[in-house]
């Protein structure tokens, strides 16, 4: 069943639908975490309904130049125009429905900001017993980790940052990735339920940056 929820910003509200891939906390976290700079021009991969994209511009809305979504599973991706419309934002955001590994050239050096959260888990270790729509947001069916960390590369222009959220256990295998693609793990900040290990990371990386890590306390969520 089709919803609107209130996101308590600047009056923004946004359609989700019962039926398909809902927001989870870990959508909140991102777009408190990433630092927008003025006049930035942002994309929101593996997009979803919109929440990063919108709750980030709720947050920052006199430094974002402008939001692009890219989503690739249509449902969701016309979900997220609606929000656009109902919002009257159609002159800051847009959105594409898209594969990211079909992006070509047209989007090459665009962005100063990138803001991601994929799928998590790789193929064999996800939740295959669930629709296929909600398993496409949570395993590597369809976007491996190599393909999302290039699209983001070849999309971002050089300075420009990633600002992105995954799993605790696979912290090692993105930093590779992103180092291998010219993407530099500048901030790095944990998450973690109570006393238990971190669960998550988020973490910015900026491409073509100088080495050299912060880690901030960790969030308990």
């Amino acid at each position: 069943m089709e919803r609107l929820e209130d996101l308590f910003l600047e009056g923004i509200k946004i359609y989700q639908d019962d039926e398909l891939y809902r927001f989870t906390s870990d959508s909140v976290l991102l777009s408190k975490f990433t630092k927008v700079k003025k006049g930035d021009v942002v994309a929101d991969f593996c997009s979803g309904s919109g929440i990063v994209g919108f709750h980030l511009y709720g947050l920052n809305k006199n430094l974002i130049k402008s939001v692009s979504f890219f989503e690739m599973q249509k449902p969701l991706y016309e979900l997220s125009k609606k929000s656009i419309e109902l919002n009257n934002l159609g002159e800051i955001f847009n959105a594409e429905n898209v594969r990211l590994q079909d992006l070509g050239s047209k989007y090459a050096g665009k962005f100063s900001l990138i803001t991601c959260n994929p799928p998590y888990m790789p193929i064999g270790k996800g939740f295959i017993d669930e629709k296929d729509c909600i398993a496409v947001c949570r395993t590597e069916l369809t976007l491996p980790l190599t393909d999302l960390v290039s699209a983001i590369s070849t999309s971002l222009k050089f300075g420009g940052r990633v600002n992105l959220v995954h799993r605790a256990d696979r912290l090692v295998e993105v930093i590779t990735e992103l180092k291998q693609k010219n993407i530099e793990p500048k901030t790095l900040q944990f998450v973690s339920g109570g006393n238990k290990e971190p669960y998550l990371f988020l973490m910015e990386g900026v491409k073509g940056g100088k080495s050299g890590l912060k880690v901030l306390p960790t969030i308990i969520n």
